[in-house]
């Protein structure tokens, strides 16, 4: 891995995680991680451009039909991928057409580019991920192998402690915080070979005492009602969050250090 690398472009495939949901800005719009390393990327080097294909919702299939040809034609010199997990969470889930989904987007993106980044994703500590946990880590088993073969870096959020503490999550369970990505986002550039900006970046936070019980159920009853329900009620019909929402940045061009703020 290079130290202090000079990249000159960043394109960002994926889901919901690499759209930046729930990192909310005051316009209405998600800024996330990606948004956030490319700032970081773009003060170092002049000109520097960025693309985000991500789009909230989609399966690793669509991932591939939608974004990958996109990506590897532009001829970035990093690429991050993330994808996968929505599939995992799907009550029928067919582990071998993930894997081999994600080993086909791999194998196209790894050699359009100069850097391939995969990652190991954070997981949400609580009883709601527990059953799909084996297939969580099925998924990753499959990074580590594809990103050894292709010379891929992987960032593992998922074996940061501090990144599965629930105060690092939206209300939706789903989604990391604005906190959650800035550390994200440290990971990577940390990973890219940068000099680190907070090397403790997976320092858990400072133990906190636990809500009292009517809180709690107070939180759980609004996490049903606005989340849970609507979530089982696009499985049930086979809509998604993303149905015709276009990619956030569909263009690689320079960006403004100022689209951060």
């Amino acid at each position: 891995m290079q130290t202090n690398p000079a990249h000159t472009s960043l394109v960002a495939v994926g889901d919901s995680f690499t759209e930046g949901m729930s990192d909310l800005l005051p316009d209405g719009s998600y800024r996330g991680w990606a948004d956030l390393l490319a700032a970081r990327m773009a003060a170092r080097t002049p000109g520097f451009r960025y693309a985000n294909l991500a789009v909230r919702g989609k399966l690793i299939g669509q991932i591939v039909d939608e974004q990958v040809g996109v990506a590897a034609e532009m001829g970035a010199d990093v690429i991050t991928l993330v994808g996968g997990l929505n599939d995992t969470l799907r009550p029928k889930c067919d582990m071998g057409r993930v894997k081999g989904l994600l080993t086909e987007a791999v194998e196209r993106l790894a050699p359009s580019c100069k850097q391939l980044v995969l990652m190991r994703s954070p997981g949400r500590q609580g009883p709601v991920l527990e059953r799909f946990r084996p297939r969580m880590e099925e998924l990753f088993a499959c990074v580590e192998e594809l990103a050894a073969r292709h010379d891929a870096l992987v960032v593992d959020l998922y074996g940061a402690p501090a990144l599965g503490d629930p105060r690092l999550w939206d209300v939706d369970r789903l989604h990391l915080t604005a906190e959650g990505h800035r550390r994200v986002a440290e990971a990577v550039w940390q990973t890219l070979g940068y000099e680190p900006e907070d090397p403790d970046w997976h320092t858990p936070l400072p133990p906190a005492a636990p809500p009292r019980w009517l809180d709690r159920r107070i939180a759980d009853v609004r996490f049903t009602r606005q989340h849970l329900l609507p979530w089982i009620g696009r499985r049930l019909t086979g809509r998604s969050s993303g149905d015709g929402r276009p990619a956030k940045r569909p263009e690689l061009v320079p960006y403004l250090l100022d689209n951060v703020e």
